[in-house]
């Protein structure tokens, strides 16, 4: 099965094509790190062994939080901490990756955006303010510290979470960009953030290390970003240093309206994967391994994740799905 064949991102040789993708648990104790929330992962790692399981987004800074019971890795006082899940996850054989957020106004901290106009998800929630240009450095810095501590604490990898509503997709998606300044406008402007945060956590943490970004690449709701977008997008990450785009969805957030099939996503992950080198991970609807076999087999994308089946049962895979 091509499910089981290794790959290799960057220098990092991952046992197969599965992959736990980043799902809150509510398991932590204010954002600390919990002996439950080190079980569950060390019970999917063992019993199901992905070849990368990514973590829950972590936030960067208490300022960019999505919520209360959010993982946290914005002090150095957490490495210890991130060190118990990323051992928990190495004794299953699986590679252990950070996800790293800032919620922007899609949380619970400073509701700042990249304009003053909210997600579409939330309608009634209290308009932000749009950050600065000289406000934007220091976020890209808080995304670089994250990095670091999360290499310090044994993570395999770091990914950037640039979908779902949160910050780095406010300033991607149309619906949430009118800005007029180098941040805004064109496709290029509207990723000019995310892009120097690639660049500035490629800076923090060297070579070695590779480095994700979740990428809503698609609204799929009228005036928002397209599957074309998506794969303009790809390229620009792909030639600022991303080592693996792992795609999802925007505005809409996880989910696509008028879609459950297995990899409801791949109309988008199968042009982006045309038009780029990097491997590409593909998740949402899927269940079954069989599933995930085909969409490999059809080169929907390179590597496959399975989400709602593996947060339910920690033995998905030994299983017989």
């Amino acid at each position: 099965m091509l499910l089981d064949h290794p790959i290799l991102i960057r220098n990092t040789t991952v046992d197969n094509r599965l992959v736990m993708p980043p799902m809150q648990t509510n398991k932590t104790d204010r954002g600390h790190v919990t002996e439950e929330l080190v079980r569950y992962y060390r019970d999917r790692a063992v019993l199901s062994h992905p070849g990368i399981i990514i973590t829950e987004h972590s936030c960067i800074a208490e300022s960019g939080r999505a919520a209360e019971g959010q993982l946290s890795i914005a002090s150095d006082a957490l490495i210890e901490e991130h060190r118990c899940l990323t051992d928990a996850i190495h004794e299953g054989g699986s590679k252990a990756f950070v996800q790293l957020n800032h919620a922007g106004s899609n949380g619970i901290g400073d509701s700042v955006s990249a304009s003053a106009v909210g997600i579409p998800a939330k309608p009634l929630a209290k308009r932000p303010r749009a950050l600065t240009v000289e406000e934007l450095p220091e976020i890209v810095e808080q995304f670089a510290a994250a990095a670091v501590r999360a290499v310090k604490a044994g993570y395999d990898g770091v990914e950037l979470h640039c979908a779902h509503g949160y910050l780095l997709n406010q300033f991607y998606s149309p619906m949430t960009n009118k800005r007029r300044d180098e941040y805004g406008g064109s496709l290029e402007n509207r990723l000019r953030l995310t892009l120097e945060t690639v660049a500035r956590v490629r800076q923090a943490i060297g070579d070695d290390i590779p480095i994700a970004v979740r990428l809503g690449g698609a609204d799929y709701l009228p005036g928002g970003s397209t599957e074309e977008d998506a794969t303009a997008a790809a390229r620009l990450l792909e030639a600022a240093g991303t080592d693996l785009l792992d795609l999802s969805g925007g505005m809409c957030f996880f989910m696509r309206l008028g879609h459950a099939e297995p990899g409801y996503f791949s109309s988008m992950s199968e042009k982006v994967k045309a038009a780029v080198s990097v491997p590409v991970l593909l998740t949402g609807g899927v269940k079954k391994g069989s599933e995930a076999e085909a969409l490999l087999q059809s080169k929907k994308a390179d590597l496959i994740g399975v989400g709602r089946a593996l947060l339910k049962d920690a033995a998905w895979r030994t299983e017989g799905s």
